[in-house]
């Protein structure tokens, strides 16, 4: 999107120290372990996560709106019915505490996605998925990681729209980006019609596309190995798969075409740090995956156990070709893909809700997601499989702290309460 569409406020770097890229900057994407982001609402015990309407009653109301949303980095998009009535809405996005989950995931080694599944995509305004990506790229490039790239979700129903979040994104910092399927009318789309859109999509794109088959979110479509191959030959801009629909089979059979000398060779990439990579969906398989040459997971439970699924992927790597860390990596594997599936059954309130619970923030998701209920979350905090994985996770981080420097500082502060933080001469709607 076009920074004249936003407020000035977020459209100048310096008052709102959301950044951009300013330079060419080379962020490979490299094979390992990524966590699809949660995004993080503020406002969730007034029962609306939505937007608030925000109507200045004079022109210094307006300016101080914007000075007041410029400090806490709060999402503001200007639309004017009339000239002489502008209003405002007013997302409920908690951007500071989004960037202190971003910042604690890239110094487990994590790889950072915005905007996925997890990260409640379609519940999204563009103007959202926006700032959270220059929101992410200015923390990491604020703490040393200014080479660690972002991948952000931009799927959506039509090719059109699906093309212009892309550009979108990739204006405000992203330097890859994931596509589901485009579902809803998944009766009437054959595999043809399936392959043209990924076609589309991927050459009108600045950056390269990710293909994303998750059946669950896309009216039940499933990529075969078949077309996955297929649109990966005849694009240079594809720059791998994720498989959520879990099938190890198909994982197999697009390794077998795709993560090979030949591949490379006769079909080259477009961008030379975009290599195909085939990644998991799910934490369950990926050590048997690495023996089939696959390149990873983008996981869920990546967000409360990053450390054991950062050591979970190197010894998985590594145990290809030395089989002394094989039985490590099968005990890593065993506690993560039981943790894993017990996490999964409670979807995306249930991560939240251990998010709360270890780190002090997670919040509910928007509507119509609701909150576990309390017999709910007590039921998954007192789950053995859980205890196990957050018992695993501590020792991997005791671990990797011997072993490996991380970037240090510039973490957010939490966000102050959305209420008495507007002119008195500003009146807000739910």
């Amino acid at each position: 999107m076009s920074t004249s569409l936003l407020p000035s406020s977020l459209a100048t770097i310096k008052m709102t120290g959301l950044t951009t890229r300013q330079a060419p900057v080379s962020r490979p994407l490299r094979p390992g372990c990524f966590s699809p982001i949660p995004t993080f609402f503020l406002n969730d015990g007034a029962q609306d996560l939505g937007a608030l309407t925000i109507f200045p009653q004079s022109p210094s109301a307006a300016a101080a709106l914007q000075s007041r949303a410029s400090h806490h980095n709060f999402v503001v998009q200007k639309r004017s019915a009339k000239p002489l009535t502008p209003h405002y809405f007013f997302f409920l996005a908690d951007i500071p505490t989004f960037q202190r989950h971003v910042l604690s995931l890239a110094n487990s080694g994590m790889g950072i996605l915005i905007a996925g599944s997890m990260g409640e995509a379609h519940h999204l305004e563009p103007e959202e998925r926006v700032a959270l990506v220059k929101a992410a790229r200015q923390i990491l490039d604020d703490n040393g990681f200014e080479t660690e790239p972002i991948v952000c979700g931009t799927g959506v129903g039509s090719a059109r729209q699906t093309i212009a979040i892309t550009k979108q994104a990739a204006e405000a910092g992203a330097d890859y980006a994931i596509v589901i399927t485009s579902g809803y009318f998944a009766g009437l789309l054959d595999y043809p019609a399936i392959k043209a859109f990924f076609l589309e999509v991927a050459e009108a794109s600045p950056i390269p596309i990710m293909i994303y088959n998750y059946p669950g979110a896309s009216g039940g479509i499933d990529l075969d190995s078949d077309i996955i191959e297929s649109i990966a030959r005849e694009s240079n801009n594809i720059c791998g798969v994720k498989l959520t629909c879990g099938n190890v089979g198909k994982l197999v059979r697009i390794c077998a075409g795709t993560a090979v000398p030949s591949f490379a060779k006769d079909y080259p990439r477009k961008n030379k740090d975009a290599p195909f990579l085939v990644l998991g969906g799910f934490a369950d398989f990926i050590l048997p995956s690495s023996f089939s040459r696959a390149h990873g997971a983008i996981v869920g439970v990546g967000n409360v156990a990053p450390y054991a699924l950062v050591r979970l992927t190197h010894l998985s790597f590594e145990a290809v070709t030395n089989p002394e860390v094989l039985p490590e990596a099968q005990r890593l594997q065993d506690i993560i893909a039981r943790g894993d599936r017990t996490i999964s059954l409670y979807g995306i309130a249930g991560t939240k809700f251990l998010l709360e619970k270890i780190h002090g923030y997670g919040g509910a998701p928007r509507r119509p997601l609701q909150r576990l209920t309390q017999a709910r979350e007590e039921q998954l905090w007192a789950h053995e499989n859980v205890h196990a994985l957050l018992e695993l996770e501590k020792s991997c981080e005791q671990l990797a702290s011997k072993t490996r420097p991380t970037a240090t500082g510039g973490i957010p502060t939490p966000p102050q309460s959305v209420a008495g933080e507007f002119p008195a001469d500003v009146s807000v709607s739910a």
